[in-house]
């Protein structure tokens, strides 16, 4: 019995075979190749690839960033903010708003 790949997955397929490679490289390099990412407005993996001369998925991407909250983290977090762990949505509305806090307070100092 053979099972065909739903269509909307197809596409996938060249990206289920690609292989992430990591490099173990000076500090000095990696900061380098991600400042020059930043300026670019590419991520640092685009960067590699404009690097190495091959092409770069062009579709406009959404700007975020990124971070990795464990249930002990929401709990701190709920107790800050006076809130519940299970308010997730709440606490990262709440986050949202500091990390926007931070940011304009730091162009305040400069």
């Amino acid at each position: 019995m053979t099972k065909e790949m739903p269509e909307k997955w197809q596409s996938s397929v060249k990206a289920i075979k690609a292989v992430q490679v990591a490099f173990d490289m000076d500090e000095k390099i990696q900061l380098s190749i991600r400042k020059q990412a930043l300026e670019a407005g590419l991520s640092p993996s685009d960067q590699i690839r404009d690097i190495l001369g091959l092409t770069i998925n062009k579709r406009p991407k959404r700007p975020r960033l990124t971070v990795s909250l464990a249930p002990d983290d929401y709990q701190v977090l709920a107790e800050k903010y006076g809130l519940q762990a299970e308010q997730q949505l709440e606490i990262k509305r709440k986050l949202m708003d500091e990390l926007i806090d931070y940011v304009n307070s730091e162009k305040e100092i400069r």
